[in-house]
């Protein structure tokens, strides 16, 4: 059974930084092939898509984290990041972890990320 632990949230000061990470794990799963996803969801709205890696390596972002945040991952760790600088109060939500192969998909646990004085 395919686990996605995210890791890294908390709070942080308006133009400070973190790095989220997901550890993947179970059977044969790797995060190198299939597209790994970062989605964050704030209260009373829907969860939306803001950066996505895929398998060949091309990156993605929503305009509002566009040259601020950056996808990445360690294909030996099988681990993907998302290392996210200066960080706004827009920035505040729960960040979801995501998996996807054109047969299956996955999602993490969820991790909080505060933004605030």
């Amino acid at each position: 059974q395919v686990q996605l632990v995210e890791s890294g949230g908390g709070l942080v000061q308006p133009g400070g930084s973190l790095r989220l990470s997901c550890k993947a794990s179970g059977s044969a799963f790797r995060v190198a092939a299939v597209t790994m996803g970062w989605y964050r969801q704030v209260p009373g709205k829907a969860r939306e898509l803001i950066a996505a890696l895929t398998s060949g390596g091309r990156a993605g972002y929503r305009d509002v984290v566009k040259a601020r945040f950056t996808i990445s991952r360690d294909d030996a760790e099988n681990v993907a990041f998302l290392q996210m600088n200066n960080l706004g109060p827009d920035d505040t939500g729960v960040y979801y972890c995501h998996a996807s192969s054109p047969s299956e998909q996955f999602w993490g646990q969820g991790t909080q990320v505060t933004v605030s004085w």
